[in-house]
């Protein structure tokens, strides 16, 4: 039986403000935690891609390839967050806490949950849209200098049309004309 007892509640939070880095999972699970320790490599090569964006702007590529990491830490954690602030008290205390009595925490993991909503929700959003966007950047670029250069279309390919103007209180007019 353990007799340390694992707060609902700052389980919630410490997955809001430093759940990316493991810390969560390090209060309920202790030191001995592989999974808390795996959380540390892709949230630093996250921050790293946040640096060189600052450092060397939106197009450097290893930024597109490691940012993206940072925004998933934050979103999974914040997951977490979720599911434990709305674990319900009696199965929280028996999982965390055998042996002790059910703590009744209140709106505490309420608004963790509430929070971890917003947060979560952000960062996920952003970071797909962030790493879509230069996929698809990239890839036309790409599309675009190993394409071979169009030839300007020729007269004959298009027929010519005459624009016919409308003034104002007249009968309207179909906007184009075949020319003879």
């Amino acid at each position: 039986m353990s007799t340390h007892h694992r707060s609902k509640t700052f389980a919630t939070w410490l997955a809001v403000l430093a759940g990316p880095l493991g810390l969560h999972r390090l209060y309920v699970h202790g030191l001995t935690d592989v999974p808390a320790w795996l959380h540390l490599p892709p949230t630093l090569l996250g921050v790293v891609g946040l640096i060189r964006i600052v450092e060397h702007g939106q197009d450097d590529r290893v930024a597109w390839v490691l940012l993206p990491l940072l925004g998933l830490m934050i979103a999974q954690a914040m997951l977490v967050a979720i599911v434990w602030g709305l674990t319900p008290d009696d199965r929280w205390d028996a999982r965390h806490n055998p042996g002790h009595p059910v703590t009744a925490t209140g709106w505490g993991p309420v608004i963790g949950v509430i929070t971890a909503l917003l947060v979560g929700a952000a960062a996920l959003m952003s970071s797909l849209a962030y790493g879509i966007q230069k996929f698809f950047e990239w890839d036309t670029v790409a599309a675009a200098t190993s394409a071979k250069p169009l030839a300007p279309p020729t007269r004959a390919a298009a027929p010519a049309r005459r624009l016919v103007q409308i003034q104002p209180g007249s009968a309207a007019a179909p906007a184009s004309t075949p020319e003879a």
